[in-house]
């Protein structure tokens, strides 16, 4: 290299991450804050009909005389969908507009959902369900790669922390308001609001999100990406990618498994809870709409892998406590839960940022998302084998060991391999 050894001290002191940052990849303005609530509300609005059937669940089986496993194809029909379209829609729209699918996605998530209220049995309430999640991922899966690539990397993981809080205050609006709006009227008005309110939640984000910045021509082409199966191969070649998927699996299996059997023990003795006393439990989500933005600003100081492990950590204790025979007690270990659950959320999607390629990031998303909700799938069926050994203290002792395993994982697979810059320092520019 020419220049001498005081050239070679010049480019010693700048990291390659910094010799980057030349004129023509000028340094990211940071969007308004209308475009952080428009982040915010996008997890409203998917999340707002995801889960909203669970609160009706007896009313529809008395309804449509069904039994109790029938009526709950309302809610898996729909996290199926996810499931399974997540990756596909991924793959389809990594070289569209990423504003025009996030809006045609809410745009789409209201019509099933409006459509639902027609319903006049259970197979069409469930198709009309699935349609639901089948467009939820144009949301979700986009706008993890969206946040990424439009505000600088120093304030990802707070915006990130921002969706994620929209999501829990999302999931608890839709159960608490499809509830009460179908005992006070009935179900289909329950639909008809929830379908009203994710297109005015359309019509804000199409006002307040920006349109986003441009693509290389790289990222763009469609002759330049390999055809899907293939990338899908290639991504799960990627360890960082392989662990965050992992990750993300334990997630919401931690959740779901704690808020689902949790239930069964509090209903015994010695709370013996009602069942609409079950219901508020969900009330502690409130305590992560608080805790998360703070986490993702702390996060942005220790760094993903610091910020992981002390959310799967408080998770734990929080599922420790729950074996406390006190209902104060309780409620604040699954306070812990979710905050926890939802702070490794944050973490979790901001490591994906990081470890996929950039042409094919809404395909890692997707994929993300699959492995997400095949968690949640998961959970709502494997803890019953622990539960038949040994009840509540055995579906912890199995939901701990899987949160030690998901810690294990992300200490591991996060770190970073030698030829690339590592989870925790921010990428200074938009690839």
């Amino acid at each position: 290299m020419r220049g001498g050894p005081g050239a070679r001290r010049r480019l010693a002191a700048h990291p390659v991450s910094c010799c980057l940052d030349t004129p023509l990849q000028p340094a990211r303005p940071t969007p308004s804050h209308w475009a952080a609530a428009a982040v915010a509300l996008c997890g409203v609005c998917a999340f707002l009909e995801l889960y909203c059937t669970q609160p009706l669940l007896p009313m529809l089986s008395g309804l449509f005389h069904v039994s109790k496993t029938a009526i709950g194809l309302t809610v898996s029909a729909a996290t199926l969908g996810v499931a399974l379209s997540a990756p596909i829609f991924g793959a389809l729209t990594e070289r569209l507009p990423r504003k025009r699918v996030i809006v045609a996605s809410l745009l789409g998530i209201s019509l099933p959902t409006l459509l639902a209220a027609t319903a006049t049995s259970l197979p069409q309430l469930v198709f009309w369900r699935f349609l639901q999640g089948v467009t939820i991922p144009g949301v979700i899966a986009v706008l993890i790669t969206y946040i990424g690539e439009e505000w600088p990397p120093n304030r990802v993981a707070l915006i990130m922390s921002f969706y994620v809080s929209g999501t829990a205050l999302g999931g608890f609006m839709g159960r608490l308001s499809a509830g009460l709006l179908a005992e006070w009227f009935s179900w289909r008005v329950s639909f008809l609001v929830l379908g009203v309110a994710a297109l005015a939640g359309a019509l804000a984000v199409a006002a307040w999100l920006p349109r986003g910045r441009p693509r290389p021509a790289a990222a763009r082409s469609a002759s330049r990406l390999p055809a899907f199966p293939y990338q899908v191969q290639a991504l799960f070649r990627r360890r960082r990618l392989v662990a965050t998927f992992a990750v993300g699996f334990n997630v919401l299996f931690s959740l779901v498994g704690v808020f689902t059997w949790i239930t069964f023990h509090l209903a015994a003795p010695p709370f013996s809870l009602s069942t609409s006393a079950l219901s508020y439990l969900f009330f502690v989500y409130l305590v992560g709409l608080v805790v998360t933005p703070a986490a993702g600003y702390i996060i942005t100081r220790v760094g993903l892998r610091a910020g992981i492990s002390g959310a799967i950590l408080c998770s734990i204790a929080g599922v420790l406590l729950t074996l406390v025979p006190s209902l104060p007690v309780v409620l604040l270990g699954l306070a812990l839960v979710s905050s926890g659950v939802f702070i490794a959320q944050t973490a979790s999607q901001s490591h994906l940022r990081v470890a996929s390629p950039p042409e094919a990031r809404v395909t890692a998303a997707g994929l993300y998302l699959t492995c997400y909700y095949l968690g949640g799938t998961a959970a709502g069926v494997v803890p019953g084998f622990f539960w038949s050994l040994g009840k509540w203290p055995a579906c912890v002792a199995f939901i701990v060991a899987m949160q030690a395993v998901a810690l294990a994982i992300a200490l591991v697979g996060w770190r970073p391999s030698p030829h690339s810059l590592p989870p925790d320092t921010p990428i200074p520019i938009n690839p």
